[in-house]
């Protein structure tokens, strides 16, 4: 979510910090900050509510220069978004800025005011910054400081320091909130996201968790969370790793949803054969550890869970393995009974997702077989801590609500399923026929796609409206709470999802004919129970928006507006029937005039609880 940027230069290192938060936006924010120490010596902090256009606004009217600085977006977790809450936060020669929740922020801010420290805004940062200053007196060195400071604080942070007394080195610290050193030439930066420094350096030095750097000019340094020093490994990362350019598209998710086809075929490519899914793309120790699969965890938030969902489905049905999914926040404050074998399986877009990781973390405490996940990003946290990587290739997904990620980790969840099931009850005739049907599913996507002039039609049904539902039955389920998901994430429409079958015992009361209904309807062996669901909706008045298979038998009139599909396998209908929800989602919100690539209140990695 928030954002650091940070560098040690020998040019004004201005610019590079207020284009690094321009490349961290689409994380979600509600305020901006700078702060330099100035080539006399002096601190200066700069800070505006909103955009970092605002901010650019703030450097314009009073600017400021230097070498040494450190920058941040907030999302605000203590105290509401206001210029004062911003970061970076300071006190007096020293200034901060924070990624993470303090837990124990209450108590150390009382301590701190019984010494005499005045406090003026609301964040649990500001109490980090004043208790370094406390300590720095008594060590009167920036990095031993933050050390002994780190070590009296509950929570997660990511935290990045300067000090005008020391105008030479940014010192940070990384528990729970990621970081990456920028290597420049004769130069050296740090960030959250990679993707802030990539104007600057293709080199890049990850944080491992309980990691504190020194960072200079010319050289930096790195200890581990027991206090030695460490060396970790430089990444140089190429340019077509990260291509963020909206092209000739309105918005990154409107990108997004046109690049599934795309990427689904990167995500297929060199994990399939004719007839055979390549398990070996799950790593080296994977068929080892395959071996001895009784059963699957799957923990995940949001949109990843809704792709594990979907999975439950395809692991007991095709693989006959049972399957349980929970959400990370609840799964980790419960007590968890692990049966022998189980596979414990994270799905998160950006890697960073803190409960998701916590989860990870507590598993690694209990009797489970090993953990994999489904990532997209690779050097991300999960990535780096889990005993099996599975990599979505969807490339950055810039856009808050989550479209490729979901279609490319359903995607990796089925090729999962397989190399799974082959050791159980899946035959090899079922692989060859799932294998082929996968390898249809790039071009499938383009045609389905292509019907975007009609699903931009049927939106504008939805423009005024404030309420939906959406109804599925089995897997498609997952996939109406999806497209659930992404109607309320953009557009504000209130939207739930249910089983159809659940109609009648609870949903039929809001129906009527200002509630929108939205259904999808494979050709599959629920159709017929879902159209006497329906049948339900059309006797109460309420007018039904479906996507349905070409063969269903639905027909537009004056209560039912309907979407043909192609006729897909029924192995591919959860991702097919994903895509004309995403798009009705982003042509509801467009009309609507709401930010879609940044709605209200929301940020595309959550890594704090």
């Amino acid at each position: 979510m928030c954002g650091i940027v940070g560098g040690v230069t020998q040019r004004n290192v201005l610019g590079i910090l207020v284009e690094g938060l321009k490349r961290l936006e689409y994380r979600g924010y509600d305020s901006a900050g700078v702060a330099l120490v100035e080539p006399n010596g002096d601190l200066s902090v700069r800070k505006a509510l909103g955009k970092v256009s605002e901010l650019e606004k703030e450097l314009t009217d009073n600017p400021t220069r230097g070498n040494l600085g450190i920058a941040h977006t907030r999302w605000a977790t203590h105290g509401k978004p206001s210029q004062a809450n911003a970061h970076p936060h300071y006190s007096e020669h020293i200034a901060i800025v924070h990624n993470g929740i303090i837990e124990n922020h209450e108590p150390l801010r009382e301590q701190l005011s019984a010494d005499g420290y005045e406090f003026i805004t609301e964040t649990d940062t500001e109490v980090i910054a004043h208790l370094l200053h406390k300590v720095y007196e008594q060590e009167q060195n920036l990095f031993t400081a933050l050390q002994k400071t780190v070590s009296q604080l509950e929570g997660a942070y990511g935290l990045a320091v300067v000090s005008s007394r020391e105008p030479d080195r940014i010192v940070a610290a990384r528990s729970g909130s990621p970081l990456v050193i920028g290597i420049g030439i004769e130069e050296n930066f740090l960030a959250s996201d990679q993707m802030a420094l990539r104007q600057v350096t293709d080199r890049f030095v990850y944080l491992e968790e309980g990691d504190m750097v020194d960072i200079r000019r010319e050289t930096y340094s790195i200890v581990d969370v027991s206090g030695e020093s460490v060396d970790r490994p430089i990444t140089k990362i190429a340019e077509a790793d990260e291509v963020v350019d909206k092209g000739h598209y309105r918005h990154f998710m409107q990108k997004e949803i046109f690049e599934q086809a795309r990427v689904i075929r990167n995500t297929l490519q060199g994990r399939i054969g004719q007839n055979k899914v390549l398990e070996q793309v799950f790593g080296t120790s994977a068929a080892e550890i395959f071996d001895q699969v009784q059963r699957v965890q799957i923990i995940a938030c949001g949109t990843s869970y809704h792709s594990g969902l979907v999975c439950k489905y395809w692991l007991e049905d095709w693989a006959g393995i049972p399957c349980d999914i929970e959400v990370a926040s609840e799964y980790r404050y419960r007590k968890v009974v692990v049966s022998p074998g189980t596979l414990f399986v994270t799905i998160s877009q950006s890697g960073e997702t803190a409960d998701t990781l916590a989860a990870l973390r507590l598993a690694k405490e209990l009797n489970y077989l090993a953990s994999l996940t489904i990532c997209n990003v690779p050097n991300s946290s999960l990535a780096r801590e889990s005993d099996l990587v599975f990599m979505t290739q969807a490339g950055p997904e810039i856009g808050v609500a989550s479209t490729k990620a979901f279609t490319t980790q359903l995607v990796s969840l089925q090729l999962l399923t397989i190399v799974l099931g082959r050791r159980h009850q899946l035959s090899s005739e079922k692989e060859s026929e799932l294998v082929k049907a996968l390898h249809s599913l790039p071009s499938l996507c383009e045609e389905v796609l292509a019907l975007d002039p009609e699903v931009l039609e049927m939106s504008e049904h939805f423009s005024e409206k404030h309420h939906s539902l959406f109804l599925g039955r089995g897997p498609q389920y997952p996939v109406a709470m999806e497209g659930a998901l992404k109607l309320k994430e953009i557009s504000y429409i209130h939207a739930e999802s249910y089983p159809a079958g659940e109609l009648k015992h609870g949903p039929l009361a809001l129906v009527d004919s200002d509630m929108p209904i939205v259904a999808v309807a494979p050709n599959n062996d629920l159709l017929e129970k879902l159209k006497s669901n329906l049948e339900e909706v059309q006797a109460r008045g309420g007018m039904l928006y479906v996507f349905a298979d070409k063969d269903a038998g639905f027909q537009n009139n004056g209560s039912t507006k309907v979407i043909n599909l192609p006729h897909v396998p029924a192995s591919l209908e959860p991702i097919i029937y994903t895509l004309p929800l995403q798009q009705l989602s982003y042509h509801v919100a467009v009309l609507k005039g709401t930010d879609v690539d940044q709605p209200r209140n929301l940020a595309k990695s959550v890594t704090v609880e």
